[in-house]
């Protein structure tokens, strides 16, 4: 008995089948999170996500539906990670010596996630989506004005939280984005890594010796 001219059977709707076995959502996010420590957000495309994941392109869309909700989801777990609640107590110089390496250790965790933000924000059609991320950018600020509360006996002179967080932000993430000018003007053989330390120490004394009265 022939089979020829018989048709395969189709697949029924649902969940699409992974290349790799247990390739899910969390498996997708992790992947979107490292093509970001390596390309701007234009570039992470849900088909780059799901060769990265090894799985079926299909997947972002079963999972996320879009590859924008994706890359909020990547920020929304990003920003969750580096939540951090204005302080109780504490040194006034130090904490804030603590919210600037911080903010280092986030744009070091994410290469492209400030542009991932503005992009998000860009384009986001959803109050929602607008909301949440004033919300996650506004606890910085939170933690820069509770500094200055905390500072009773007057080491500090007084600044924007605005334009603190603003500044730290910047200075911090050119470093990262602006790497290829950063190495053109470093020495030659020059270990990015440990000029990436001493260029943190050296922003960090400027701030704080900026701020700290004479």
């Amino acid at each position: 008995m022939t089979t020829r001219g018989k048709k395969p059977a189709r697949r029924g709707k649902g969940r699409p089948t992974a290349s790799g076995s247990g390739v899910g959502r969390d498996a997708l996010i992790c992947a979107a999170r490292d093509l970001l420590q390596e390309l701007p957000p234009a570039q992470v495309t849900s088909t780059a996500v799901a060769r990265r994941a090894n799985a079926d392109p299909a997947l972002v869309r079963y999972y996320f539906g879009t590859r924008d909700n994706l890359l909020f989801e990547v920020a929304k777990q990003i920003g969750a990670e580096s939540s951090r609640p204005p302080p109780d107590e504490g040194e006034p110089l130090e904490l804030l010596a603590e919210m600037i390496h911080s903010t280092f250790r986030f744009t070091r965790s994410a290469k492209h996630m400030q542009r991932l933000m503005i992009e998000e924000l860009n384009s986001a059609g959803s109050a929602e989506v607008r909301d949440k991320m004033r919300e996650w950018n506004r606890e910085p600020l939170s933690n820069y004005e509770r500094i200055q509360e905390l500072d009773e006996a007057g080491e500090l002179n007084e600044f924007d939280a605005l334009f603190m967080h603003l500044a730290v932000v910047g200075i911090s993430d050119f470093f990262v984005s602006g790497g290829p000018l950063v190495e053109l003007l470093a020495p030659p053989g020059a270990d990015m890594s440990e000029l990436g330390k001493r260029y943190e120490e050296f922003v960090t004394r400027m701030l704080i010796d900026g701020l700290r009265k004479r």
